[in-house]
């Protein structure tokens, strides 16, 4: 009798599955059309992935983790079988306690997990498809690789860059799709589906997380910890498909196993596309060395990370003509990345125990020569800090009051700091140690000098710190978070410091708010305390008519964690007194910036997303192409992103006699190029030695052709680290010291100004991390990296690095902020 019971018991359960399966609708039949046919909105896409939840509770579970700015939904499906799904919560756990991110597991878990992630980019739109496909392939074709392994699909990591794309080509292809390459069809608009709403790159963004999609994505990745993480994306539409194993150089933190996996994975896909005859590449042009990418971030969490490229990008469409004359289409495209979506599944649930054997080694950090980082400094900038390391769960914790030795960032050589209860340590011995390396190591090593992307980031360096790198561990303790004060004693005027991104947000507010604010263009003493340059002064009397001023200026300190000091009276302890002309009110200006064909992209978003998401500040986008239109004595300042300005060569006097009249002029990067060697600017390009070029030219002409990548590496700066010097009397360089570590892109070179203020600028080449050829290095010696340019009432300030690149210098924002409310503020 119980034999026929568990028969029956059997039967029922076969025929429930099998009723599941039947249920299970492909792509194409849910859409109404053949994937690859056309390209599915994002809102069809999710309903897909909702359709096979529903029919499927069993196999998938779907979870909403966030929206875009534009407010599209994110969401991850996990799949797997039956018995893991029941047990999902336990197999998460038991591969976090696995990498010591919990209490230990009562056994090691054999359950390979596995994440994919589509679309980081959005015009690269046949990734999306190819998850819908691989989504009904593992659950109709390949069950049997579920039984020990979790697959995590993410569709699209940006659903705002996607549907930009994908609405775009819907309104201008021909039909039937034509696969003429200069085709309308083929020719995207500026700026392009790629980046997200702020036209950020998500794919540069893992590590920063600067941006919304990311942050909320960082929260449920770190939740699961997956053992191998998959980006897929397009290229070129005449490159054959690439996957691992990565190019050159990797991180030194990068261990064996992960590398050797990554040839094994190649190996595994390569059988499949030798099966169909399909062209492929490995181990070029994508390393694995910039820490924010999605296939380095994963990485250095001890994933396998890795990267899949597909030829098409914007310019594919349904279908293109290559240079090789062959048709490249969509359904091409999808099926490459979906085979290798489920190659990758099938290695890993064939490897699952070792892939969990090594994920647990690779989180003992006891080997580590650097045992603490020890950062000191602004109190702000610490917070900002400790805020990131939040995101990625890193621990850290107060130093003691002691002195600790080890190698200084600010010298770059072996030095002691004293320490003090603002002082955080981040120690390499705990489980995400590997990554704290990464992220705090001064200059990291460089194997091969030929890099995709910055080859510096330490956050030190970033944030603004002095630090030590120390090869003992640290004594800590933990610190109560100290917090303004809850009420305002009356006084005759507030005060606050001036030297970080919050005090930044913090006049914003006040501004906006129609709170009349001072600034002070000296140092100053009162009421005991001793302020400098640009420090903020909030004056009763500026602000008669603003009601319950105290309880506003409560309010917006503890948002903002400034501090505000009182000052009793008018007359100072010491010179200037607050009547005095270096006390200035800031006229709250009228901010505009150039958009549109020929400004970077990247550069503008950068700007948008630094005054609408950081200093929260208004912003008005005026369209390039519109330039002799425009009444520009609307606006205070404008600024200029990275761009190609030469529409302007022949108007340019309109964009003086503006200045002239009072404006403010902000040029970033290459827009400082419509200024450079212009008779009405003092901008001069930095030219190299003409008898020592020459002589150069001649021997580069010899060089061999396959040497020649390596020669014209001498002359690039990969995003690098160099000490500049500043004259922080100059209000671009309040609230900054006399020393800035920039972040250099590029070897663009301008002479010191003969008729203007050299505010930043090099003495000499010294890098302290990251790569600079060695002619890059000599060009740019004794050269203008920040300036002021007076013209009539109004100056042109130029931005020769990029101060809010990526969003992620945090120490550069501010000079950004000096340049909108301080600079010239009175317009003499």
């Amino acid at each position: 009798m119980q034999k026929c019971f568990s028969i029956l018991l059997f039967s029922f359960l076969i025929a429930g599955f099998t009723c599941s399966a039947q249920d299970l609708q492909s792509p194409g039949e849910f859409l109404g059309y053949q994937i690859g046919s056309q390209f599915t909105p994002h809102h069809k896409v999710i309903s897909y992935f909702k359709s096979v939840a529903n029919s499927n509770p069993k196999q998938v579970r779907l979870t909403n983790y966030g929206k875009t700015n534009e407010h599209r939904d994110l969401y991850i499906a996990v799949i797997s079988s039956p018995e893991n799904i029941q047990n999902l919560e336990s197999i998460r756990q038991q591969n976090l306690a696995n990498a010591g991110l919990l209490e230990e597991a009562n056994k090691t878990p054999e359950t390979a997990i596995v994440w994919l992630s589509y679309n980081v980019h959005g015009n690269e739109a046949s990734a999306t498809e190819a998850s819908m496909q691989t989504l009904y392939k593992i659950l109709s074709e390949k069950q049997d690789w579920l039984k020990n392994t979790v697959v995590i699909i993410d569709p699209c990591i940006n659903p705002d860059g996607r549907d930009r794309y994908v609405n775009w080509y819907n309104q201008h292809k021909s039909s039937p799709y034509d696969v003429d390459p200069q085709a309308r069809e083929h020719d995207e608009p500026w700026p392009g589906g790629r980046p997200n709403h702020y036209l950020f790159d998500l794919n540069r963004d893992w590590m920063w997380a600067t941006q919304v999609e990311t942050q909320q994505r960082l929260k449920i990745y770190n939740d699961w910890m997956p053992h191998i993480h998959v980006d897929f994306h397009e290229q070129g539409i005449d490159d054959n498909y690439y996957f691992a194993p990565a190019a050159k150089p990797f991180h030194g933190i990068i261990t064996p196993w992960q590398e050797d996996f990554q040839t094994q994975i190649g190996k595994n896909h390569a059988k499949y596309f030798d099966k169909e005859g399909w062209l492929f590449f490995t181990r070029e042009r994508f390393d694995l060395f910039y820490p924010s990418y999605g296939d380095t971030y994963p990485t250095y969490m001890g994933a396998i990370g890795m990267t899949y490229e597909q030829a098409g990008h914007g310019r594919a469409g349904l279908g293109i003509l290559t240079k090789e004359k062959d048709t490249l289409t969509l359904k091409d495209r999808l099926t490459h990345h979906t085979i290798a979506s489920l190659s990758t599944v099938e290695i890993a649930s064939k490897n699952a125990i070792k892939l969990n054997q090594e994920f647990k080694k690779y989180f003992n950090n006891d080997d580590q020569n650097t045992k603490s980082y020890v950062i000191k400094g602004n109190t702000e900038k610490i917070d900002q800090l400790k805020l990131l390391l939040d995101k990625h769960q890193i621990e850290y914790a107060h130093a003691v009051n002691q002195s600790v030795s080890g190698y200084k960032y600010s010298t770059g050589q072996s030095s002691k700091m004293n320490v003090d209860e603002n002082t955080i340590v981040v120690q390499t011995n705990q489980p995400k140690g590997k990554a704290v390396k990464v992220l705090f190591e001064p200059n990291a090593k460089l194997e091969d000098s030929l890099t995709y992307d910055i080859t510096a980031w330490s956050l030190p360096y970033a944030y603004g710190l002095e630090a030590i790198a120390s090869k003992k561990e640290v004594n800590t303790q933990t610190r109560e978070k100290s917090s303004p004060s809850e009420n305002l004693e009356d006084a005759f005027a507030y005060v606050c410091e001036w030297n970080s991104m919050a005090d930044a947000k913090f006049l914003s507010a006040l501004l906006n708010h129609d709170i009349k604010v001072r600034f002070s263009q000296k140092p100053f003493q009162s009421n005991g305390h001793s302020l400098n340059p640009g420090a903020l002064i909030i004056a009763k009397r500026d602000n008669t008519q603003s009601e319950n001023l105290n309880l506003k200026l409560v309010e917006l300190s503890h948002k903002f964690n400034v501090q505000l000091k009182t000052i009793k009276s008018g007359f100072s302890d010491a010179i200037p007194d607050l009547g005095s002309s270096d006390i200035q009110l800031i006229h709250t200006p009228k901010v505009a910036v150039f958009t549109g064909e020929n400004v970077s992209s990247l550069s503008y978003g950068e700007v948008w997303h630094y005054f609408e998401q950081q200093l929260e500040y208004p912003l008005t986008s005026l369209n390039l192409s519109s330039f002799n239109a425009l009444d520009l004595d609307r606006y205070d300042v404008i600024i200029m992103p990275s761009g190609n300005y030469n529409s302007l060569a022949e108007n340019i006097t309109k964009l003086e006699e503006w200045v002239k009249a009072g404006g403010r002029l902000i040029g970033i990067q290459n827009a400082l190029d419509l200024f450079a060697n212009n008779d009405k600017f003092a901008l001069q390009s930095k030219k190299s030695n003409s008898s020592e070029s020459k002589e150069n030219d001649e021997k580069n002409n010899l060089i061999p052709y396959a040497r020649r990548e390596r020669q014209y590496i001498s002359n690039l700066i990969t995003g690098a680290v160099f000490k500049i010097e500043l004259d922080n009397t100059h209000p671009l360089a309040f609230g900054f010291d006399k020393q800035y570590f920039s972040l250099k892109l590029s070897s663009s070179a301008y002479k010191y100004l003969d008729n203007g203020n050299n505010v930043g600028y090099l003495k000499d080449n010294n890098v302290f991390s990251g790569f600079a050829g060695h002619k890059a290095k000599d060009k740019i010696e004794k050269t203008l990296v920040f300036g002021e340019e007076r013209k009539g009432r109004g100056s042109v300030i130029y931005f020769v690095d990029n101060v809010l690149f990526r969003a992620f210098w945090e120490n550069g924002k501010l000079f950004m902020a000096n340049a909108v409310f301080f600079v010239n503020n009175d317009g003499d």
